[in-house]
């Protein structure tokens, strides 16, 4: 990752920074107090311009390439449109960075160091300025609130269709075990016990005829 001091003339704002809308935002003498507090950074594949649990007081402004917002080590979302800002937060509070943010290709930033600009332009001087400064992070977080809130209630719905389709699934196969013929178990012929031959009846024996006894 390198990092330049940015350097132009008074008045002569390059036109493709003109077209951002966060710069956008400030007249032409403002504009040059912006710039003169910025540094471009050129950012390589897998570089961290912003590290989670860091205290860093810039605000980033995309001009090219793409930016990897990373929470815990899990990629939330990537920047990729020219002109977006991220680490605006550092402007309202000076708390740690919540999130990583890491190069995902090739790409060019420039870093608004707000705590230089209030060095050069202190608050209490300059409210028109920091009225400017606010009001355009104030339309970014709420634009950004009504993404979340729309994404969120996409997902709702995809999470109501797919257990829609889930209960659907459940139920015909629920049915389809109702429907199903119980199998009939037939039953086995009673076996037959071998008829054993009869016995022939003993023949009868006649009493043997007694002697007549003589008196």
């Amino acid at each position: 990752m390198k990092e330049f001091a940015f350097i132009h003339e008074h008045g002569q704002v390059p036109d493709s920074l003109r077209s951002v809308p966060f710069l956008g935002s400030f007249s032409e003498e403002q504009l040059d107090d912006v710039l003169n507090s910025s540094s471009y950074i050129q950012c390589e594949v897998g570089d961290a311009i912003i590290q989670e649990g860091a205290v860093d007081s810039r605000i980033y402004i995309l001009l090219s390439g793409a930016m990897e917002v990373r929470k815990d080590g899990k990629s939330l979302v990537t920047i990729t449109r020219p002109g977006e800002i991220f680490g605006e937060l550092a402007l309202v509070n000076e708390d740690t960075r919540s999130a990583t943010v890491v190069a995902a290709k090739p790409s060019v930033c420039l870093a608004v160091d707000q705590k230089f600009l209030q060095d050069i332009k202190p608050r209490e001087e300059y409210p028109a300025f920091y009225a400017a400064l606010f009001e355009f992070i104030a339309r970014i977080t709420a634009s950004r609130l009504q993404n979340t809130s729309r994404r969120l209630s996409e997902l709702e719905l995809e999470v109501k269709l797919l257990r829609g389709q889930l209960e659907e699934q459940a139920g015909k196969a629920e049915g389809n075990h109702v429907a199903a013929p119980k199998a009939t178990r037939t039953k086995a012929a009673p076996t037959r016990r071998p008829v054993s031959a009869k016995r022939k009846p003993l023949a009868k024996t006649k009493p043997a005829a007694r002697g007549k006894t003589r008196r």
